[in-house]
């Protein structure tokens, strides 16, 4: 190692002289304990539900008590990770920020109450989960006409995201997604209804808001925290999840929180609390470990810890271990399960997690085989003269090599995949050159500065490539790693794969959902840029130089955010939705069966009637919709096993009503024709309205 004289790097140093007085560290204590203290509760729910789902016990009163008994042990768990002081004027703001982003969201809440995007998706599992109490979802055979119903080709129980499985005599509907998500929303459901559901995704971001504050005031500087929050609570990708009962707002809680636990264990390590480094570790670790019930993209996040371990197992820092340890044991059990509840998901997705899995390989073999390396010959004087720089040229170079792919790159995927029809047709109403294989992966910077601005992105870069020359100065030299050093590594791998990968529809603002990582970690390095210009200024300028100087940083974020954020402030995407639901839902009678007969009452309402409406259904597949004389045998096949069993078949079209017609009779009743307004889905620029979404619905019973 080298023996040059070691130097302090703190992300934004502030200082130590002033006294700590008894309300700040009860502010610092209080936000720490609810912050890590939700986000375990989070999980620790998730994992209950979906083990009482698997057992059909999925209740309220179950249900009510094992949430009870759950909070209690994440309090406990949450004392396991230090505090540290917060200023009280700061945290007053940061509570008030968390508090407007919630009444925001809440507010202009959506009603995607279809499962059109995966919103919808996770109400409608969430709604099955509330009433059904299990999962996978059981059907009674003799619901939909019998067995024999289920073995005619080209009638399906299934619909986008709801798998069908079992057998026709066994048979059952598997959702898509963890049921992380959906058993917190289908509390909701209990406690409220729609009105309380639609709320909770903007409760939990809010949580989030206030957990990014403390991450900031533990990264930047205590005094920053209402900053940092309120640069996340104006990014409108963050507003838009917060506002639909998606899985980010529970995946950010559980993340930041996370990296607050990291940050704590960094620092006990520090100053030589091994106790505290430890359990503050494993919390870290099992928090992103078991992320993997609310959203399975974690997995990145896991891998990710890894190296964070690694440099902190070469300086043998006392909680290395035990962070990648939980994270590892908490990941395997969260997948195991989320296998049991969405195995049929998993297995659609399983082209992207192969690579996963082979780049998590490829990160534990380079660690180790560096750790040995370390170890035996000590670090190479190169790396000690040339580390720190090369680092940060490297960041420089992956920045300006992502901003410059639309220049030289154009991102395929193969023709036949479903998403490329999905992009052509969008590419065809708007104009654009039909290429349905484009992923528009490389303009994913472009799409982040739309929402943040092309300054906060140089700064963040800038602000990235000091910090990892600062990290590994002090890795070289053989000093403490820096307490930030985990959010640097998670929060930088995960956006740079999210950059180079999307993996998502690029429509937008749906694409979008993919930057809920790289959006907090841009907000927090500009921050930490304004933090230090301050600190700095403040000892070689005059004030007003100092303060304009990290004003105009600060302003550089916000501004930009804010104006891109203005035309969606008040926007609610599909409102009215849950009404023209319910009114198809008053259509049907006891007895009725539903069969979808057109592709769009295909992809929008079978899992709708089943669980919202409560009428068995059933759906037709395209090949057997494009054979008229199939479907009709279809058809009366279904109608007359219904019948023997004295039901109704009532088919329903959601395109027009020539489908029903003609396999009816022409006794055809058109039960909805309403207008609510989506999302634009726009492909090359930044969304900036709503459009108009016409639902429609036509019923008859068949003849």
């Amino acid at each position: 190692m080298s023996s040059r004289a070691p130097r302090s790097y703190p992300m934004a140093p502030e200082p130590t002289d002033l006294p700590l007085l008894r309300g700040e560290a009860f502010a610092g204590w209080l936000l720490g304990r609810v912050v890590v203290g939700a986000a375990v509760w989070v999980l620790l729910g998730a994992a209950a539900g979906g083990l009482l789902a698997l057992a059909g016990i999925w209740q309220p009163l179950v249900a009510g008590v094992v949430l009870l008994v759950l909070a209690a042990v994440s309090v406990r768990v949450a004392a396991l990770v230090p505090s540290r002081p917060v200023p009280v004027w700061a945290a007053v703001a940061l509570t008030v920020v968390a508090l407007g982003s919630t009444l925001w969201a809440g507010l202009t809440h959506s009603e995607q109450v279809l499962p059109r995007r995966d919103s919808g998706s996770y109400l409608q599992s969430s709604i099955e989960l509330s009433r059904g109490h299990d999962r996978p979802i059981e059907i009674a055979p003799e619901s939909v006409g019998g067995a024999g119903v289920l073995r005619i080709d080209g009638v399906t129980l299934a619909s986008p995201a709801f798998f069908e499985v079992g057998t026709p005599d066994e048979p059952a509907i598997q959702p898509q997604f963890p049921a992380g998500p959906s058993a917190w929303y289908s509390v909701a459901w209990w406690l409220g209804g729609a009105g309380a559901t639609f709320w909770a995704p903007a409760v939990l971001g809010g949580l989030a808001v206030l957990a990014f504050g403390l991450l900031t005031a533990l990264t930047a500087g205590r005094r920053w925290a209402p900053v940092g929050a309120l640069g996340m609570a104006l990014c409108f990708p963050l507003l838009h999840v917060n506002r639909a009962t998606y899985s980010e707002p529970l995946a950010m809680l559980v993340l930041v929180a996370a990296m607050c636990a990291l940050v704590q264990a960094t620092r006990a390590a520090r100053a030589d609390d091994a106790a505290s480094a430890r359990y503050a570790a494993a919390v870290a670790g099992a928090l992103v470990g078991a992320g993997v019930l609310v959203r399975v993209d974690s997995l990145r996040e896991v891998v990710l810890l890894v190296p964070v371990a690694a440099l902190a197992a070469a300086q043998r820092q006392p909680h290395a271990r035990a962070l990648v340890t939980a994270a590892g044991v908490s990941a395997a059990a969260a997948f195991g399960l989320t296998w049991l509840t969405s195995s049929e998901y998993l297995k659609s997705i399983g082209g992207s997690l192969l690579p996963l899995v082979a780049f998590g390989v490829v990160v534990v073999v380079a660690c180790v085989v560096l750790l040995r390396l370390g170890r035996r010959r000590g670090v190479p004087n190169l790396a000690l003269a040339w580390g720190p720089r090369a680092g940060a040229a490297l960041v420089v170079l992956v920045g300006l090599v992502l901003a410059s792919r639309p220049l030289w790159q154009t991102v395929r995927q193969s023709a036949a995949d479903p998403g490329s029809r999905v992009v052509a047709g969008l590419q065809l109403r708007q104009g654009l050159p039909v290429d349905g294989g484009r992923t528009y992966a490389e303009q994913s910077l472009v799409w982040m500065s739309w929402w943040v601005g092309p300054i906060a992105l140089l700064l963040a870069l800038v602000a990235a490539a000091t910090l990892v020359h600062r990290a590994l100065d002090a890795w070289t030299s053989g000093r403490a790693l820096q307490s930030w050093i985990g959010p640097l590594v998670v929060g930088l791998g995960s956006s740079v794969l999210t950059f180079y990968r999307p993996g998502i529809t690029p429509d937008h603002p749906w694409a979008d959902r993919r930057l809920v990582i790289a959006l907090p970690t841009v907000v927090l390095l500009v921050v930490a840029v304004a933090a230090v210009t301050t600190r700095w200024s403040t000892h070689r300028l005059p004030v007003w130089v100092g303060v304009a100087t990290s004003g105009l940083v600060v302003l550089s974020l916000l501004v930009p955010t804010a104006l891109a954020t203005w035309p969606h402030a008040t926007e609610r995407v599909e409102d009215g939705e849950l009404a023209a639901v319910e009114r198809v839902c008053t259509t049907f009678r006891p007895g009725d069966v539903a069969l979808m007969v057109d592709s769009r009452a295909a992809n929008e309402w079978p899992q709708v009637l089943r669980g919202q409406c409560g009428i068995p259904s059933l759906s037709t597949t395209s090949a057997l919709r494009k054979d008229d004389a199939a479907l009709a045998a279809a058809v009366a096949q279904v109608r007359q096993a219904v019948g023997e069993r004295g039901g109704r078949l009532v088919l329903l079209g959601a395109d027009s009503a020539e489908a029903v017609g003609a396999l009816s009779g022409g006794q055809v009743q058109q039960v909805l024709d309403t207008t609510v307004r989506e999302d634009a889905r726009l492909l090359e620029r930044r969304p900036d309205h709503l459009v108009t979404l016409p639902l429609q619905v036509w019923v008859a019973p068949a003849r």
